[in-house]
């Protein structure tokens, strides 16, 4: 399942990215230049890249579930007119 493949790559990625920052910690630990500013900065850098993996990987699922729904449709490419639009109502109930 693609999903699956794509978390499990994500993870991979992630793993990697922490481990750098965790050699990284250690390094300047070791040459005793570790500060506070050391471990903010780390910091950013594993979430700013840790949302950009989870982003990726989010879309990669997305893309992924709507080729499998669309191989069900048993075609390339969906059909526009297979498309339902429905109104939406002005006072938030969307049912049909």
């Amino acid at each position: 399942m693609r999903v699956a493949s794509s978390a499990g790559s994500a993870h991979e990625r992630l793993t990697e990215v922490v481990a750098a920052a965790l050699e990284v910690a250690a390094e300047a630990g070791e040459t005793g230049v570790y500060t506070d500013e050391t471990a903010r900065v780390l910091t950013a850098v594993v979430g700013k890249i840790g949302a950009r993996i989870s982003v990726e990987a989010e879309v990669h699922g997305f893309a992924g579930g709507w080729q499998e729904a669309v191989a069900h449709l048993g075609r390339t490419h969906p059909d526009p007119g297979d498309a339902q639009v429905l109104p939406m109502r002005p006072d938030g109930d969307d049912g049909p």
